[in-house]
């Protein structure tokens, strides 16, 4: 059974668990679906009352029904390398593909479904406060009153985007920054604007829930460090990532959260405070974990990997102190197979009929 990866050509996280991947014997197709139509194809057929799918790529074929497990890791616009690139080249390519791989019977990290919705940061405020997850003061708003009202609430603030990333190619992070004093507010009218409280966080967490396990890495706030220095990504901290244990009640709260996402992998970022209580900030469905198991040791890429080789209901990794959590429902290089594709018959003629099958 193969593991199909959906990502774009240059993805190092991808990278770590190809060759864990690679460790454990198990097959593995990576391709981009901005290579459909042209280094990657496709066929599916639903005749006497079957369907048969398989994809191409690299010129290796793989059957749906030879899929155990899909990463859809972070994969570029469907059609977006064609040699006529269209908004409607891309809606059907992307609708074949994503459909046929819906009609396979195979494990989802993520689905897309979930992935989707997963991405709303309302949302996600939202779940974390019915999960039990503590989450700072925040307000969305277009109105400039409401943001001065909140700012007169909360005088220290953050402001970050609503959505997370610059919509360019590629895309670019947009830090979360500090909202000076006195500020007007009056430009809020001419986008959402997303206002937190400032949490005055002594380190800041990263925890990586992969399936039934939790893996959380710790990074001390430096002594110097300024108030002015909200974003972990652009702080000037020497400090490492060192492994920390998830407090049960966090671990809890997480567990409702993943379950009510339906999510199977998620990176969660809290701020910790003077108390010690980790302060929600988001969930990214995909975000990256490399720079953390660099620094830690932590086998992330290993337990992505054993999460996607592995049927349900497998034995949990061992041995790394990890915390667990209950898995959620489910339901190489651009357009190379990374690992050999178990061998397959090519699709069959619309007109021919089937062979019959021995029980």
């Amino acid at each position: 059974m193969t593991v199909l990866i959906l990502t774009g050509e240059e993805d190092v996280t991808a990278d770590l668990v190809v060759a864990q991947l690679h460790a454990l014997g198990a097959p593995v197709v990576r391709l981009d679906p901005a290579d459909l139509p042209g280094a990657v194809s496709l066929s599916g057929e639903y005749v006497h009352g079957r369907f048969r799918g398989h994809l191409s790529a690299g010129g290796r074929l793989v059957s749906m029904d030879g899929l155990r497990s899909v990463w859809v890791r972070r994969p570029g616009t469907p059609a977006a390398r064609a040699g006529w690139p269209s908004d409607w080249l891309s809606e059907e390519s992307g609708q074949a593909l994503y459909g046929m791989l819906r009609s396979a019977d195979v494990r989802w990290m993520n689905h897309p479904d979930a992935a989707r919705r997963a991405r709303y940061k309302p949302w996600q405020l939202r779940l974390a406060q019915r999960s039990g997850l503590p989450v700072p003061a925040t307000l969305i708003t277009t109105f400039p009153q409401a943001a001065r009202d909140f700012a007169g609430r909360y005088p220290d603030l953050v402001v970050k985007p609503v959505s997370g990333t610059h919509p360019q190619h590629p895309p670019r992070a947009v830090p979360t920054s500090r909202v000076a004093p006195g500020t007007d507010f009056s430009a809020v009218a001419h986008g959402p604007t997303l206002l937190q409280r400032r949490v005055a966080k002594r380190a800041d967490i990263r925890l990586t829930a992969v399936g039934d396990r939790m893996l959380a890495a710790r990074k001390a706030v430096s002594p110097d460090a300024g108030p002015e220095e909200v974003d972990v990504r652009f702080a000037r901290s020497d400090a490492p990532w060192k492994p920390v244990e998830v407090p049960p009640r966090v671990a809890e709260a997480v567990r409702g959260y993943l379950r009510e996402a339906e999510l199977a992998y998620g990176a969660f970022d809290f701020a910790e405070d003077a108390d010690g209580i980790w302060w929600f900030l988001e969930c990214n469905q995909s975000g990256q974990f490399g720079f953390v198991e660099a620094e830690t040791e932590q086998p992330i890429a290993r337990t992505v990997a054993r999460w996607l080789a592995c049927e349900d209901g497998a034995e949990p990794d061992t041995g790394d102190g990890g915390s667990t959590v209950p898995a959620p429902l489910s339901g190489g290089r651009r357009g190379t197979p990374a690992h050999p594709a178990p061998r397959v018959r090519p699709p069959r003629s619309p007109d021919r009929p089937p062979r019959s099958r021995p029980a």
